[in-house]
């Protein structure tokens, strides 16, 4: 709770006035009682018209300010807990765009979604609470009782006598209430799961008429959610009758001792209405403050949620370069061995040179280390073992932003988003119409792209659904050439593409693009062939490097993938 009240450092001011303000209601709205008990007792026994009216305005007055000034408070409150959760919000969103692979995979995607969203609306709602009822409701009950003790001690010890009672229940409760609200949010991101799998993967389900089957495996998350929500609200919600219960034993005792001592002429009926109002205020701040506990536990499970993200600490800190690479090569692995899991290397002892301006072309079967091999040089993960260098220097002693500068990347499984065509490909970088145009005629999409009524400006739905499987990867792929990168990475970028295409688009890369490195990830032969380096990965490993040629004579595996696809033939 710490770091994210850290937050609320910026409105201290605000705060202070809005507590202020509530202050001011609370305690006109605490003294309306007394000044009727003082009316009933002092001023209408005068039988004076004059100053009965008097005193009735004073009590309209107070009235007047009491709703005044919470209206006031309860406005300046909300605008408080907007800007923080605004921040906040913010805040978790960026540090989810910066965690490292590995800390997004631990977390998970679904959770860090529910983090964001229903997280960080628990702590809203608390922090908007705690301005208005945790302020409000510790008035009225410590002023009540200060109030009653004055006017009739005997009254007011009756009705302090249920509070410890009060107390130890909430606090047995809430103790309860954290751990089962974590609980809670950890079924919801199991939920949202299922949701984002079944999203992305809605036209799958159709076409092999899986909805019945998701809809039960979607019923199924959604009843274990149902049922730690049923248990967390049984359990917190036994606050409120046991709390009632004890406040009517309460207002009994102070009705039974308050008949006794009116009828000895020990109090009056004057002080026994205004009792009966100053602890319906006590009941409602303690109701209040039942809330609040409640409250409290769904905060504090989601702020521990929040703090865990937001305390992630950098996964990659920038080292220094060791000053063994040299100037020749643009990429080089040097026995460079990784793995997800710690277990079986996902890539083992990788050894390769790519010069500036060269051309490294990958291929294996799915499951090779293809990727894997894309996002250590992107530095998403760090190696186990080994080094890989940029222009002779270390990836780890580039910082973040310096190292992906340096990338244009259409990855595998990359996105759209709903703008224009021009947009996607600009992708917020400071990127010149004529520099978009350039990289979607590289690409091969300025034809489709001019044929469209609205040209550039077409708009493309979510994930670029209202365009062909071609049309996205080129559209991905001018993204990537754009802003002229020194290494452009095509991950399995072009595997919609007829032959034909694809080859057009090689074509254009070489001749656009001499300056740049380029990697090209491939299932397909035709896609690498003109490379000047081609590797074939098996199981994390190369057993098979050098030129289309040499690897068609010397590398048996990729005879056979030649072979497989088209007899070996290509279009040129």
């Amino acid at each position: 709770m710490k770091r994210i009240f850290s937050y609320l450092a910026p409105y201290k001011i605000r705060m202070a006035l809005g507590i202020s303000v509530k202050i001011l209601g609370t305690v006109s709205e605490l003294l309306i009682p007394f000044i009727l008990s003082y009316i009933l007792e002092n001023v209408i026994v005068t039988m004076k018209i004059s100053r009965i009216i008097l005193y009735g305005a004073v009590m309209i007055v107070f009235a007047a300010v009491a709703c005044v000034a919470n209206v006031t408070a309860n406005r300046m409150a909300s605008r408080v807990t907007a800007d923080f959760s605004i921040v906040l919000r913010r805040d978790l969103f960026s540090k989810t765009l910066y965690l490292s692979a590995q800390d997004t995979d631990r977390i998970t995607v679904p959770s860090l979604e529910s983090r964001i969203t229903s997280d960080t609306y628990n702590v809203q709602n608390f922090i908007g609470m705690i301005q208005r009822m945790g302020i409000r409701a510790p008035i009225l009950l410590l002023g009540g009782v200060v109030i009653t003790l004055f006017m009739d001690s005997a009254l007011a010890t009756v009705m302090i006598a249920t509070m410890p009672v009060i107390f130890v229940t909430v606090y047995s409760v809430a103790r309860r209430g954290i751990p089962l609200y974590t609980k809670v949010q950890k079924s919801t991101d199991d939920m949202i799961r299922v949701v984002r799998e079944d999203v992305q993967g809605v036209r799958v389900i159709k076409a092999l008429s899986k909805n019945e089957y998701e809809n039960r495996r979607y019923d199924l998350f959604n009843r274990a959610l149902t049922k730690q929500e049923c248990h967390a609200g049984t359990v917190m919600n036994a606050v409120n009758p046991i709390m009632t219960l004890l406040m009517n034993l309460g207002i009994a005792g102070v009705i039974a001792v308050a008949a006794y001592r009116v009828s000895g002429g020990k109090s009056s009926a004057a002080t026994v209405i205004a009792f009966t109002q100053y602890f319906t205020l006590i009941s409602m701040a303690l109701m209040s403050l039942s809330r609040m506990f409640v409250m409290y536990t769904k905060c504090a499970a989601s702020a521990r949620r929040i703090s865990e993200v937001l305390d992630v600490p950098e996964s990659f800190p920038v080292t220094e370069d060791d000053g063994k690479g040299d100037n020749f090569s643009k990429i080089s692995f040097e026995n460079v061995t990784f793995s997800y899991l710690g277990k079986k290397p996902n890539l083992e002892n990788i050894t390769l040179s790519v010069p500036k301006g060269g051309s490294l072309g990958i291929i294996g079967a799915t499951g090779s280390g293809k990727s894997t091999f894309v996002k250590l040089l992107l530095r998403f993960y760090d190696t186990d073992s080994g080094t890989i260098r940029i222009d002779g220097k270390k990836i780890s002693s580039y910082d973040k932003e310096e190292l992906t500068a340096m990338f244009g990347v259409a990855l595998q499984n990359d996105f759209l988003y709903a703008d224009t065509i021009e947009e996607n490909i600009r992708f917020g970088r400071d990127i010149s119409d004529a520099d978009i145009i350039r990289a979607a005629k590289i690409a091969q999409a300025h034809d489709f792209i001019s044929a469209m009524p609205d040209g550039y400006r077409h708009m493309i739905s979510a994930k670029g659904t209202n365009l062909s499987g071609g049309q996205r990867q080129r559209i991905l792929i001018a993204r990537a050439i754009a802003a002229n990168p020194g290494i452009l990475i095509l991950d399995d970028s072009s595997s919609a593409l007829d032959y034909k295409t694809d080859a057009s688009m090689r074509q254009a890369l070489k001749e656009s693009m001499s300056d740049s490195t380029v990697i090209t990830v491939a299932q397909r032969v035709s896609s690498v062939k003109n490379c000047d380096l081609v590797i074939v990965l098996e199981e994390g490993r190369i057993i098979g490097r050098g030129k289309h040629e040499d690897l068609l004579e010397n590398c048996a595996e990729y005879r056979q993938i030649s072979d497989s696809q088209m007899g070996g033939a290509f279009l040129d």
